[in-house]
């Protein structure tokens, strides 16, 4: 999506701000003994009290209002009776739509006591993302995005997930520019257009190169080699100013 008045603009940082506080709720709601489904009910309500609709759930029939993942999951996981425990690295995704506009958020979550390896793997995980936002802006390179958090990851000796892409967001959950490298990449010659809606969301792993599929069902994916692997994301918005972030909470 390219936005291109102001109530479109306005429409999008609405959606933002609930996926926003949505992501915002249910990360300090985990805790040890809650399970993904509780975790992920609490999500639904604050959607549906929003106004808003689940976006994997009207999209793609996702068994779920939001994606959890715990540890060796990294995306797409399907809330259920699993129980969160001391320990667990849990990833809640949210994104949803209202009045026809699409937002998208993540992040990851920690459950004390971890090691002072994932602590660290959380709070730059962080910063990978906003390395890449950092780079957003009318008339740039989508390269930028991936040659930045790359040099980040190799700097602090992480690794990147690098077949989960970033990908245009707006009109619906997932549409153009689709496959936005968090990692880089030659081949990628496309250029950030002003109003340009899409998301930044690198995985960053203390080993993990590729996320494979489970054989328990067809949503879930996992961390290959495993390692504990993290996730960040925003939906931002290319201006000539610079990067907008619109799912900030409100």
């Amino acid at each position: 999506m390219t936005i291109s008045n102001e109530d479109e603009f306005d429409a999008l940082r609405e959606i933002g701000r609930i996926v926003a506080d949505t992501l915002r709720a249910m990360g300090a709601a985990v805790e040890p003994g809650i399970t993904t489904a509780e975790l992920d009910e609490l999500g639904r309500k604050l959607l549906e009290q929003a106004g808003a609709r689940s976006g994997p759930e009207v999209t793609y029939g996702f068994p779920g209002a939001t994606g959890i993942s715990v540890n060796e999951e990294i995306a797409h996981g399907i809330p259920g009776n699993r129980r969160i425990e001391r320990g667990d690295l849990v990833n809640i995704d949210v994104s949803a739509e209202k009045n026809g506009f699409f937002a998208d958020t993540g992040a990851s979550f920690i459950v004390p006591p971890v090691s002072r390896s994932v602590e660290r793997l959380c709070r730059d995980g962080k910063r990978a993302m906003w390395t890449g936002i950092a780079q957003v802006g009318a008339d740039k390179p989508l390269a930028g995005i991936g040659k930045a958090i790359g040099a980040f990851a190799e700097k602090n000796r992480y690794t990147l997930v690098r077949n989960l892409a970033s990908h245009g967001v707006g009109r619906s959950l997932h549409e153009e520019p689709s496959s936005i490298s968090t990692w880089p990449d030659r081949s990628e010659r496309r250029i950030m257009n002003d109003g340009l809606v899409f998301t930044v969301e690198p995985f960053l792993s203390l080993g993990a190169e590729w996320a494979e599929n489970g054989e328990d069902d067809d949503w879930t994916l996992y961390s290959e080699p495993r390692a504990p692997t993290v996730q960040y994301e925003h939906t931002v918005v290319a201006t000539r100013s610079g990067p907008v972030v619109v799912t900030l909470p409100g």
